[in-house]
């Protein structure tokens, strides 16, 4: 059977983290999962950084299933600014920063077949402060593992109709990246 990618787009790092979980306790292996969260409020910090408790706690939580986020890494991404990645994606995005491929990181998501528009959303969403959980999943199985992320993710659709009526048409690898107080304010306007 053919592998297929699924991904979907989560406002809240806990909700991305949930969504990680959920998959793996569906049976998806943990080398075809990957996460990239905004990381521009420093709310991850690695083991050596002060506040090591709570990086060390988030990866504890996923230890149990496997330790997807032992890997897990801090990048600066050009158009996304500083982010938290693990997996099988995570590694594409540090390979495509390192020898600054053409296309940046739409193109390496349009590679792991993500529809070009629907990258350009999620790319915009994570500069934002939003998370990105995608997996490799089997053909058959992509509707099951899909309505398991579902319920907590946001709908895309609706997502790039708010983007655009704030006056975004496409994603921007030039543009600045969001500062800690600029995200808070999307994820207030978000909530509201």
């Amino acid at each position: 059977m053919s592998k297929v990618t699924i991904s979907r787009l989560f406002d809240d790092y806990a909700d991305a983290q949930t969504a990680v979980l959920h998959l793996r306790e569906a049976g998806v292996d943990q080398d075809d999962i990957s996460l990239i969260a905004n990381n521009a409020d420093k709310w991850y910090l690695p083991d050596y950084a002060a506040g090591a408790g709570k990086g060390a706690a988030i990866g504890a939580g996923f230890g149990g299933f496997g330790g997807l986020l032992a890997g897990l890494g801090l990048l600066a991404i050009p158009g996304l600014g500083p982010v938290v990645a693990a997996g099988w994606l995570a590694a594409a995005a540090a390979g495509a920063v390192a020898v600054g491929a053409a296309g940046g990181v739409i193109g390496m998501m349009a590679e792991a077949g993500v529809a070009v528009n629907e990258a350009e959303v999620y790319a915009e969403s994570i500069r934002r402060g939003g998370s990105l959980v995608s997996a490799r999943v089997e053909a058959g199985d992509k509707e099951r593992l899909e309505a398991i992320l579902h319920p907590s993710s946001v709908d895309i659709e609706q997502r790039r109709a708010a983007l655009t009526l704030s006056g975004w048409s496409k994603f921007d690898p030039a543009a600045p990246d969001f500062t800690a107080e600029e995200i808070k304010r999307e994820r207030g306007l978000r909530q509201a």
